[in-house]
């Protein structure tokens, strides 16, 4: 798809813009974002996701609104992964809740740049050498099987090697000095906790953009679909956050879901020399796949503790 250099421009205007209202004007003042103001703004984010998907179907028509959509649902199922994760540092570095915005809102920033730089070099690398979309196949499925294999494992964001980094760098006050990342002590530049978690925010970002950026790729080739699709996802990742953080752990089933998206996706571009998949059909197959995990996750109970086997190793202790 042929896109001028201006589209390119009035495209990420509009994300700017979209930010500074968003920090600016309704979040200026700290506060702990609630459920009704996060479902709310999820709404928002959703709808200009889908005006903007509209608007290609009208300049573009259906095959690239399709792979927009495709490529938008993909990163917004990946995006899972992140909220967890969020959750995990906010928790274990006792992020007071009106501060976890304007951490969530600069890592969204940092996310957009690390993305348009991931998503650049994947376009060269395909455009360049076309057996590349190859490892990126095999990568996926391998994600995807290893997903649904491997055992959970737990994550100490204490042990980060990022946290180490920056308090080489820098010293670290001992608590949170309001929604500042930095402070002077003394003549002496320290950052904050608020900061050391920017920072762990940020790496985490980077290796889920080793998953769902070559993702896109099986959906659509095209750069400006990739990094559209990607962009409108992760602007709506903060909101998306507040509202489900403490729901997270009920989708259980979720996990199988996204290891069967990333298994397809990665088999697509597999086999893209010699079947060529549609994007609608790759766009049910991805949203079919989300309802019947998310449904399932929601609506079939959770299996009960088996209280008689509890009671007889009771018993043995």
């Amino acid at each position: 798809m042929e896109v001028s250099a201006w589209m390119w421009v009035a495209f990420n205007g509009l994300v700017l813009a979209m930010l500074a209202l968003d920090l600016g004007v309704f979040n200026r003042n700290a506060h702990a974002i609630k459920a009704k103001e996060a479902a709310i703004w999820t709404v928002v984010w959703i709808a200009i996701a889908v005006v903007f998907g509209g608007f290609l179907y009208w300049w573009k028509g259906a095959d690239i609104a399709m792979q927009y959509f495709a490529g938008y649902l993909i990163e917004k199922s990946l995006s899972a992964d992140n909220i967890f994760v969020f959750v995990l540092i906010f928790t274990y570095f006792a992020v007071p809740a009106q501060f976890q915005h304007r951490v969530l809102f600069w890592g969204v920033l940092g996310a957009l740049i690390m993305r348009g730089i991931f998503i650049a070099a994947g376009a060269a690398l395909i455009n360049s050498f076309h057996w590349v979309i190859y490892i990126f196949g095999a990568f996926l499925v391998f994600t995807g099987i290893k997903l649904i294999t491997q055992k959970e494992e737990s994550i100490d964001p204490g042990q980060s090697p990022v946290l180490r980094f920056v308090r080489r760098i820098f010293p670290v006050t001992e608590t949170y000095e309001g929604p500042l990342f930095f402070v002077r002590r003394g003549g002496k530049l320290m950052a904050t906790p608020l900061f050391v978690v920017l920072c762990i925010v940020e790496s985490t970002d980077v290796m889920f953009a080793v998953d769902s950026v070559p993702a896109i790729f099986a959906v659509s080739d095209d750069p400006f679909i990739v990094y559209t699709s990607n962009v409108f996802a992760i602007l709506g990742l903060r909101s998306l956050y507040f509202l489900l953080a403490d729901v997270m752990g009920k989708l259980r089933y979720l996990k199988f879901g996204l290891s069967v998206i990333l298994t397809f996706v990665g088999i697509k571009m597999l086999i893209s020399s010699y079947v060529h998949i549609p994007p609608a059909v790759s766009l049910g197959v991805i949203a079919g796949v989300l309802a019947i995990t998310i449904a399932a996750s929601l609506l079939v109970p959770e299996k009960e503790p088996d209280t008689a086997a509890e009671v007889v190793i009771a018993r043995d202790e």
